[in-house]
């Protein structure tokens, strides 16, 4: 295990996966045109390419803890994160038009960061001694606060989120079917709350307010393999199987091309 078994996997890779991978590295070289930024979490078990079966030069992947994009407020000259670098990165030098935020279940940074919502987060301690909980403090305490208006409601009442610029809504029942744990409903919310993060940049508001750029959630049930897409249309997260893969395709083509 450990190094060895990365090594190890580096000759496997020689010997099956390398010389197919680097005619499609000649293939893309001078003329990229990755379709997405995809900002997921960093947890060992998302596999972003495998499950969207995507390629060498499909898409531009940004992995943190909790797939979180820190909102422009909390982003100033003296705290740039990678984030919003990957953001201007791909949709401004690169001109990618979709942005993808994908969560997903028993997400380890969103159920300490549902640990943590009751936690005075004037305990200066707590924060200091732990990066993990710092980063989630700073950046997901916008997704705690929407999920404090989900508990009070008894998880019934639907969300509004901001959309693409700030006269753009669009509103969010949060598992209505109430499959999952509050942790992963936190998870949910966190995910449509970077859509709102991404659309605060300043550098962002063209592309999205002209329909040059797209924001979409997808959330990964680690443990069935499912993969809900949030359907604006429907207001909620929907599986994304064969018996409505044609009707989110249609929703898609009318609304984010």
């Amino acid at each position: 295990m450990g190094m060895s078994r990365i090594l190890q996997g580096i000759m496997r890779y020689r010997e099956t996966y390398r010389a197919g991978m680097v005619k499609q590295f000649e293939i893309v070289r001078d003329d990229p045109h990755p379709k997405a930024v995809f900002f997921s979490c960093m947890d060992s078990r998302m596999l972003p390419t495998r499950f969207t079966q995507t390629n060498v030069g499909d898409m531009f992947i940004v992995r943190n803890a909790g797939n979180l994009v820190p909102h422009a407020n909390l982003c100033g000259h003296e705290e740039i994160t990678t984030e919003p670098a990957a953001l201007e990165l791909g949709c401004v030098i690169n001109g990618i038009r979709h942005v993808i935020v994908c969560g997903h279940s028993d997400c380890k940074a969103m159920n300490m960061l549902h640990l943590l919502r009751n936690t005075d987060r004037l305990h200066h301690e707590i924060i200091r001694l732990s990066p993990l909980k710092a980063w989630l403090v700073r950046h997901g305490s916008s997704s705690l606060a929407k999920f404090a208006q989900l508990e009070v409601a008894n998880f019934q009442a639907p969300l509004i989120f901001q959309a693409e610029t700030p006269m753009r809504r669009f509103v969010a029942y949060i598992d209505p079917d109430n499959k999952f744990s509050d942790e992963d409903k936190l998870s949910q919310v966190n995910t449509l709350q970077q859509l709102q993060n991404i659309a605060s940049y300043n550098f962002m508001r063209e592309g999205l307010s002209r329909g040059k750029v797209y924001i979409h959630a997808l959330w990964f049930d680690i443990y069935t393999g499912d993969i809900y897409y949030f359907s604006r249309q429907q207001k909620m997260f929907v599986d994304v199987n064969e018996g409505n893969i044609e009707m989110l395709l249609e929703e898609v083509l009318k609304y984010y091309t």
